[in-house]
């Protein structure tokens, strides 16, 4: 197979080309330059392996959480790409191809991502290993307080995102700290989004150009300040 990941819902901007099991990928840190980005990161890749878009099967994106603006950027290219080429989309969560770059790295069962998303709220997920090393979802992707988080009782893991920069003292309270690694400076890479997007295309698990939607969480978007402080 070959696709084409892209992901700029971080304060990174990253695209990978997958050929079969052979990856090529451009990454960067680089906060508000991924507009500037992300479409030269794409060229780059497909003319180190001597590809054009046509050869494409399929395309993968990090559909959020994250970025409202990052998220749109990537939800906008890749559907405007494939459009014209008339292939499928794969959207993938930011936080479960974190986690898939944290078990590949880490021996931990348990990974728990923590994106920084403002407002005293985090980008929040708790995955663990499947046998094949993928992520599965044990704690759902939501938007919460860090003070509200729940763990697996007693299980060490490996603490993911900036959220852990933000609100580590807070967070690494509820863990068992015994054995847990906190990696608070990772963002999600386009690598690990295309390995599991190449499963969803293959599966024919990808959706229509026409059906791409960021993956916000917070409902609305634009809410004001204190609406999303309300007390009920």
């Amino acid at each position: 197979m070959i696709l084409l990941a892209i992901d700029t819902a971080t304060e990174a901007c990253s695209a990978a080309l997958l050929i079969d099991n052979e990856l090529i990928e451009r990454y960067e840190v680089a906060p508000r330059r991924h507009n500037e980005l992300i479409l030269p990161m794409v060229q780059s890749v497909l003319d180190e392996a001597g590809l054009s878009l046509a050869a494409l099967e399929g395309i993968a994106f990090g559909a959020g959480p994250g970025s409202f603006t990052g998220i749109r950027i990537a939800a906008g290219v890749v559907q405007g790409l494939a459009l014209g080429l008339g292939i499928k989309v794969a959207p993938i969560s930011t936080l479960k191809a974190m986690a898939f770059e944290a078990f590949r790295q880490n021996p931990h069962e348990l990974a728990a991502m923590a994106i920084d998303a403002r407002m005293g709220e985090i980008y929040w997920g708790v995955y663990r290993r499947q046998a094949d090393g993928t992520p599965s979802c044990l704690i759902e992707d939501q938007v919460i307080r860090p003070d509200e988080v729940l763990f697996p009782d007693g299980e060490p893991l490996i603490g993911v995102g900036t959220g852990w920069a933000t609100y580590g003292d807070l967070l690494m309270t509820k863990v068992n700290h015994r054995h847990s690694v906190i990696e608070p400076q990772t963002f999600p890479k386009a690598s690990a989004i295309a390995r599991l997007g190449a499963v969803l295309i293959s599966q024919k698990a990808g959706v229509c150009p026409e059906a791409v939607l960021p993956f916000y969480l917070r409902n609305n978007v634009a809410k004001k300040t204190a609406e999303r402080f309300r007390v009920e």
